[in-house]
């Protein structure tokens, strides 16, 4: 038997420390969060891509009563980006969390759904997406790529 270890690396920063482009990423994450429906998990989660042409795109998550029907932030804004600006390279994502129940003042990562599906346009554009994500307050960690978060990543290679 052998073991492997793979090692994931997160930056951390305080608010103070950001880029100013993640800065707009953040207060357009912020933004979306708050018009997130979260009826049932009181969980609101805003997410914002900036493309390689300049442009931002922002989402939140959107529930339903029939689970599991809702969609994930990231999701919904990573596939808009594909549906509506074809060929143009995702570089970034700002992820935010909020609960209606408790502070949230640690950093939120992508569900396994997300990072599934953040990894398939990593592949599709053969260049890595820089994660930024936080909760409401507190600290911001940067994952260098999605594939740093999910090494061990399904493609389209395997099948």
């Amino acid at each position: 038997m052998k073991t492997f270890r793979i090692p994931v690396f997160i930056d951390e920063f305080d608010m103070d420390e950001l880029p100013e482009d993640i800065q707009r990423l953040k207060k357009e994450a912020e933004k979306a969060r708050e018009k997130a429906y979260a009826p049932y998990s009181d969980f609101k989660v805003g997410a914002a891509v900036l493309l390689d042409d300049g442009t931002v795109i922002s989402a939140n998550n959107q529930e339903n009563a029939a689970f599991p029907s809702g969609m994930c932030a990231e999701r919904v804004a990573v596939w808009y980006a594909g549906a509506q600006h074809p060929g143009r390279k995702i570089l970034k994502i700002f992820i935010t969390a909020r609960s209606e129940k408790h502070r949230l003042d640690k950093p939120v990562p992508p569900c396994g759904a997300c990072r599934q599906s953040i990894a398939e346009y990593e592949v599709k554009q053969n260049r890595e997406i820089e994660i930024w994500f936080m909760g409401e307050t507190g600290k911001i960690w940067r994952s260098p790529s999605l594939k740093n978060l999910l090494p061990l990543i399904f493609d389209g290679s395997d099948l």
